[in-house]
C-alpha cells in the first residue's frame, strides 16, 4: 500500500500542572481554514501517529493531532488519573496550537478518551468517532463477557497495586486476535504492531494506568454528548465485543453504529478513513 510521507512535528508540551505531553502535529493542510481531528492512542501505544491515519489525513487535508496519554511515549505520569483528564490535557493541547473547534477519534483504549473530549469540551468537538471502544464500567451486564484475554481488566478492579502486580507475569494471548486481525498487523497496521511493542518495552505504566481507568468511575456522562458519535464495531473482536458497542450506542444522544460483522479488533481499522469522512460531514453540527 502506498502511504503520503510526512513531516510531523513533535514537542513536549508543558501543562499548567508541571506535567509535560508529547505532541504530534501533522500541520494544517489549508492554514486558512484547517480541519482538525485529534486522534487517542490505544492501549498501549507511544501517541505516535500511525502510517494509515497520516496518509488518509493528507489525502483529506485534515491535520493530525495525536499525543501520547500520561506515562506513554515520554509523556509524564499523573496519578490516579481517570479517563476524564484526557479532556483537560486535549483542552491545553489545542490552546497552545490556537486551535478552536475540532474532531476526535480514538480506536480501543483510546475510544473512552475520544469520548470523554466530546462529553466534556461541548463547545469545541464537532464529532467523535470510537472505534472498538470500551464501554463504561458497569454491573448491568457482564462488561468482560468474550475478552479473550480480561485478566488485566479484572485485577484492575483490585486497584492499582493489584494491576501492578498482574503486569509481572502478564503475556499477551495470540487468540485475542483474529486471522483478519493478524492479516493487518503484517499489512496496512505494521506501523501499529510496531508501535505498541515500543510503548511495551518502555515499561507497564501507562497501560497500568489505563486499564484502572477504564473500570471505574469516567468522570463524565456519556448521555450528555451534544456532538454526532460514530461507533464502529467488528463482529468478531476478541478484545472488546460487540457487547460494548451495544451499550455505547444505548447511552450516547445522537450515535451512528458502523457494525462490521467479520472484522475483529485490529481489522476495524480500515474503517478509519472513511470514518474522517464522516468526521468531515458531521463537522458544522453542533
Amino acid at each position: 500500500m502506498l502511504y503520503v510521507v510526512l513531516v510531523v512535528s513533535t514537542r513536549d508540551l508543558r501543562l499548567a500542572d508541571g506535567r509535560t505531553l508529547r505532541v504530534f502535529d501533522s500541520g494544517a493542510a489549508d492554514p486558512a481554514e484547517p480541519f482538525t481531528m485529534v486522534w487517542h492512542h490505544g492501549s498501549p501505544q507511544t501517541g505516535a501517529p500511525l502510517d494509515p491515519l497520516l496518509s488518509a489525513a493528507a489525502q483529506r487535508g485534515i491535520r493530525l493531532l495525536s499525543y501520547g496519554r500520561p506515562s506513554y511515549g515520554g509523556s509524564s505520569p499523573l496519578p490516579g488519573r481517570d479517563v476524564a483528564s484526557a479532556a483537560a490535557d486535549v483542552e491545553q493541547i489545542v490552546d497552545t496550537l490556537g486551535i478552536g473547534r475540532f474532531a476526535t477519534m480514538g480506536a480501543s483504549g483510546g475510544g473512552p478518551h475520544a469520548l470523554a473530549c466530546a462529553a466534556l469540551l461541548p463547545r469545541r468537538v464537532t464529532g467523535a468517532v470510537c472505534l472498538a471502544s470500551l464501554a463504561p464500567f458497569t454491573e448491568d451486564f457482564d462488561w468482560f463477557h468474550g475478552m479473550a484475554s480480561a485478566g488485566g481488566l479484572r485485577a484492575a478492579v483490585g486497584g492499582r497495586g493489584a494491576r501492578a502486580h498482574y503486569a509481572v507475569s502478564d503475556e499477551f494471548d495470540p487468540d485475542s486476535f483474529t486471522s483478519a486481525d493478524w492479516a493487518a498487523l503484517s499489512g496496512a497496521w505494521a506501523s501499529l504492531g510496531a508501535d505498541a511493542g515500543r510503548a511495551g518495552d518502555a515499561g507497564p505504566d501507562g497501560l497500568i494506568d489505563d486499564d484502572v481507568a477504564f473500570v471505574a468511575p469516567g468522570g463524565f456522562d456519556l448521555t450528555q454528548v451534544a456532538a454526532p458519535v460514530l461507533v464502529v464495531q467488528g463482529g468478531q473482536d476478541r478484545v472488546v465485543p460487540p457487547t460494548h458497542a451495544d451499550r455505547l450506542m444505548s447511552l450516547c444522544p445522537n450515535p451512528e453504529l458502523w457494525f462490521h460483522p467479520n472484522d475483529g479488533h485490529v481489522s476495524i481499522l480500515d474503517a478509519c478513513p472513511v470514518a474522517m469522512d464522516w468526521l468531515e460531514a458531521h463537522s458544522g453540527q453542533p
